[in-house]
C-alpha cells in the first residue's frame, strides 16, 4: 500500500540560529552559534515572533514543501488563505471577460491591468509561503518575489483609481495626469525598501520592520489620495457619492486591520505558543488583505460602471502603448531590483551575514 510520509515539524528551539559576520557571537550548550539581538533576545532567520512550534525543516525539499501544505504547520493557513483567493479572483476575472470588452474599449484597460495583478499577488504569496523553507537563500528570494508582486498590485490599484475613482473635479488636473507614472515609480521604492529590509532582520529587526511597513504604507497612502479626498474633504457636486462609497469604506477598514496586524504581531505576541497553528497575526493579516481586496474590487467595478458615461466624455483614456509601456517598465524594473537583491544576497558579505546559520543537532549528526 502506498504511504506518504509527511515532513517532520520542529519547535522554535530546533530552528537555525543566525550569526553575524562582524557582530558578537556566542555558543550555546548544544554548540549552536547565536547572535545577540537587543530588542528580542536571541533569534534566527526562520523564527517568527510568538510562534513556538509547527516549523518546517529549514532545508526541506521542494516535495516536502508541497506536502507540508496538506499538513498542519504554522504556515499551512498562510498558504491556503492566499492560494484559494487566487482562484476566486481568477473566476471573477473570467466572468468579467464575458461582459466587459477588455481589448477593444480603452476605458476598460485599467481594469484589465488591475484584474491581472490582483490574481498575481495572492498566488505569489502562496508560492513564497510554500517554498520558503527550502533554505535561507530560498526564504529570502521567495519573499523578494512576494514583495515585487505586492508592489505591482499597488500599481494596478493606481490604474483603476486614476481611471474610475478620482473625483470629477480632479479629472485632467496635474495630479490626474501624473498619478499613474508616480505610482509606477512608487513600485520601485516599495520593492527596493522591502527587499533591503530583509538584510537587517537579524541584526536590526526593529528597523527592518519599520522599513518594510513604510515600504507598503507609502504606495497605499498615495494610491488612496483620490479616495481620501473624495470621502473626507469633497462636498457638493462632483464628489461622486454613489453605491461604491460603502464598498470603499469596507475596503479601507480591512486595509487598516491588515496594517495593524502586520505591525503588531497580535495576538501571538501576548500569548506565545497559543496561536502557532490557528489565529496568529499573519493568518489574520492574509484574511483581512483578501477581504480588503474583494471590497476594493467591488467598489472599483461599481465606480467603473456607474461613472462610465461621464468619464468617457470628460476623461481621456491613455493609449494602449502608454498603458503597456507603464506596466512593462514597472515589471522589468521590479524584476531587475529582485535580481539585484538576489545577487547581493548570494555573493556579498552583507548577504552572508543573514545566511550563516546552524541547525541544532546537525553537527552531531555529521560526526556520526
Amino acid at each position: 500500500m502506498l504511504t506518504i510520509k509527511l515532513p517532520q515539524l520542529l519547535s522554535v528551539h530546533q530552528m537555525p540560529r543566525a550569526m553575524s559576520v562582524n557582530g558578537e557571537q556566542k555558543r550555546s550548550k548544544d554548540g549552536a552559534l547565536w547572535y545577540p539581538n537587543r530588542q528580542q533576545g536571541w533569534r534566527g532567520v526562520f523564527w517568527e515572533d510568538g510562534i513556538m512550534s509547527g516549523y518546517r525543516h529549514p532545508k526541506s525539499s521542494a516535495l516536502d514543501c508541497l506536502l507540508s501544505s496538506f499538513q498542519m504547520t504554522n504556515e499551512t493557513v498562510n498558504i491556503w488563505t492566499h492560494f484559494l483567493p487566487t482562484w476566486y479572483f481568477l473566476w471573477r476575472f473570467l466572468l468579467l471577460s464575458y461582459t466587459v470588452d477588455f481589448i477593444g474599449d480603452p476605458y476598460n484597460w485599467p481594469l484589465l491591468v488591475y484584474m491581472m495583478l490582483i490574481c498575481l499577488y495572492p498566488f505569489t504569496s502562496a508560492f513564497a509561503h510554500t517554498f520558503s523553507s527550502m533554505s535561507a537563500h530560498a526564504r529570502h528570494i521567495c519573499y523578494f518575489l512576494d514583495y515585487g508582486a505586492l508592489s505591482l498590485y499597488s500599481l494596478g490599484c493606481a490604474f483603476t483609481y486614476g481611471a474610475y475613482v478620482v473625483p470629477d473635479r480632479w479629472v485632467n488636473g496635474v495630479l490626474h495626469r501624473y498619478y499613474v507614472p508616480i505610482a509606477a515609480f512608487n513600485t520601485f521604492i516599495c520593492t527596493g525598501l522591502s527587499c533591503y529590509s530583509r538584510f537587517l532582520e537579524v541584526e536590526r529587526p526593529a528597523l527592518s520592520k519599520v522599513l518594510r511597513t513604510v515600504a507598503f504604507l507609502h504606495p497605499f497612502v498615495f494610491d488612496n489620495v483620490p479616495l481620501f479626498y473624495r470621502l473626507l474633504f469633497c462636498s457638493g457636486e462632483g464628489c461622486n457619492w454613489n453605491e461604491a462609497t460603502p464598498l470603499h469604506l469596507y475596503h479601507l477598514f480591512f486595509a487598516f486591520l491588515t496594517g495593524f496586524l502586520f505591525a503588531s504581531h497580535l495576538p501571538e505576541r501576548l500569548a506565545p505558543g497559543r496561536f502557532d497553528y490557528f489565529g496568529h497575526s499573519h493568518q489574520l493579516f492574509h484574511i483581512c488583505a483578501v477581504l480588503g481586496t474583494h471590497f476594493q474590487m467591488e467598489a472599483v467595478l461599481a465606480d467603473q460602471s456607474s461613472r462610465k458615461a461621464w468619464l468617457s466624455v470628460y476623461s481621456q483614456a491613455d493609449s494602449l502603448a502608454i498603458t503597456l509601456g507603464v506596466v512593462a517598465t514597472s515589471v522589468i524594473g521590479n524584476i531587475f531590483l529582485i535580481c539585484f537583491f538576489t545577487a547581493t544576497l548570494m555573493w556579498s558579505q552583507k548577504g552572508n551575514s543573514i545566511l550563516q546559520q546552524h541547525i541544532p543537532g546537525e553537527a552531531k549528526a555529521k560526526q556520526h
